[in-house]
């Protein structure tokens, strides 16, 4: 069950991380407005908060392990906000990604 917690959690950081980028992204460079990168602001905030609820106390840890999760939930929000098309090269590097998170965050330690 912690792993599973610790899942949702990723998902739910990558959330309002990647998706507080893209509005301010929206807002700035797309021109549609400083309301959109305001929400964008806010819920960059929230993803801080979201990643101190992680079961592991090590900082360094969970914001690498996220890093895995960030490449992969980034191609897969632009493949769905904005039609863009991973190719083969794009999902290799993301499982690759998703592997060395589950590595680093999962992976069977004795004492630490």
């Amino acid at each position: 069950m912690p792993i599973l917690r610790s899942a949702a959690l990723f998902v739910v950081a990558a959330l309002f991380e990647i998706g507080g980028a893209w509005l301010v992204w929206q807002g700035v460079r797309e021109h549609r407005g400083w309301l959109w990168a305001a929400g964008g602001v806010l819920a960059l905030g929230a993803y801080g908060f979201v990643a101190t609820f992680q079961p592991d106390a090590h900082f360094g840890r969970i914001l690498a392990a996220y890093g895995g999760i960030f490449v992969a939930g980034s191609l897969l929000w632009g493949a769905v906000a904005d039609g863009y098309r991973p190719d083969r090269w794009d999902i290799t590097g993301a499982l690759v990604c998703l592997a060395g998170m589950a590595l680093i965050m999962w992976a069977p330690r004795n004492g630490g």
